[in-house]
């Protein structure tokens, strides 16, 4: 019999450069989410500073990134549940010529263990890559958890299909990701044509993501005041139910919801998603590149 999860989606405004007051924010929505029962707690992308890298301090505050990532893990062992805590931005090499600044998610399970670590791949554009070290290259892992195989993106990555189409190929159940995604993403073009595109975007991929790869997705987005352009929409989706919660507007919040993984064993039996990427005759091939010397490129079957 397959089991159920209870899992939170917390959608949370994160006050720029406020580190100790954003953590104390989150906190709090997790040990609410552990009095419901929850098993699992997702916090959005950036929660802990916002995303401001042209900010003085910025550098020097993401240097505490072992800080809170300890913080999280006692709260995780004290709550008896487990925790992705958003992303966290660690700064590496300080002031040296390899210095990096790398966005990760972490599954802390509820014992305050780290098993599972992904630094994002999907960079957006110029407002990201100027600043951060991309895991270009490296594999998208999954992570066995006390809720089953679970895959982490972030964000952007959302966008590209390869990415689950390699981590359900690898066995995952659940796909998590932590994100800050805004209204204000949209070109001015696209703007025109539908203010609220990015929101269309968002209900729809994260729908047509389920069904395609029989899997459940949990989206942990940023919301914020009103006129600020923060999307929320922080839902829980599975195939043939679409949303089990969501939440319908930018404003601050938590939601919850009892996830069956029958659902997903349900719909592959009908879709067959994983039969056929499992098939040594399957016509799709997913290329992942290296960064060997000699140029080559090495194929990973999907």
């Amino acid at each position: 019999m397959s089991p159920t999860h209870r899992i939170a989606v917390i959608q949370m405004h994160p006050k720029p450069m406020a580190l100790e007051k954003n953590f104390e924010k989150a906190a709090d929505y997790i040990r609410a989410a552990a009095r419901q029962h929850a098993h699992l707690a997702v916090l959005p992308e950036y929660h802990l500073l916002n995303w401001i890298p042209h900010d003085p301090k910025f550098k020097q505050a993401c240097g505490q990134w072992r800080t809170y990532l300890q913080k999280y893990q006692d709260l995780a062992k004290e709550c008896n549940i487990c925790i992705v805590p958003g992303t966290i931005i660690e700064l590496h090499e300080e002031a040296v010529e390899d210095e990096r600044l790398l966005n990760v998610a972490y599954f802390i399970d509820n014992k305050g263990e780290i098993l599972g670590r992904y630094v994002k791949k999907n960079l957006w554009g110029n407002i990201e890559r100027d600043h951060l070290t991309s895991s270009t290259h490296d594999p998208h892992e999954v992570f066995d958890t006390p809720l089953g195989k679970v895959g982490l993106l972030i964000c952007w990555d959302l966008a590209f299909p390869e990415a689950f189409r390699e981590l359900i190929d690898n066995g995952a159940k659940i796909i998590i990701i932590p994100t800050f995604w805004t209204l204000s993403d949209c070109s001015k073009d696209g703007l025109a044509i539908n203010p609220l595109s990015e929101g269309l975007f968002l209900d729809s991929i994260l729908t047509a993501r389920c069904f395609e790869n029989t899997c459940a997705v949990v989206f942990a987005n940023a919301g914020g005041p009103a006129g600020k352009g923060y999307a929320g929409l922080s839902q829980i989706c599975v195939p043939y139910a679409g949303a089990l919660t969501r939440l319908g507007s930018h404003a601050e919040g938590m939601a919850v919801a009892d996830v069956d993984m029958n659902i997903l064993e349900i719909a592959e039996q009908n879709y067959q998603v994983r039969t056929d990427l499992a098939r040594s005759d399957w016509h799709y091939m997913y290329r992942h590149t290296n960064n060997a010397d000699d140029g080559s490129k090495s194929d990973a079957k999907l």
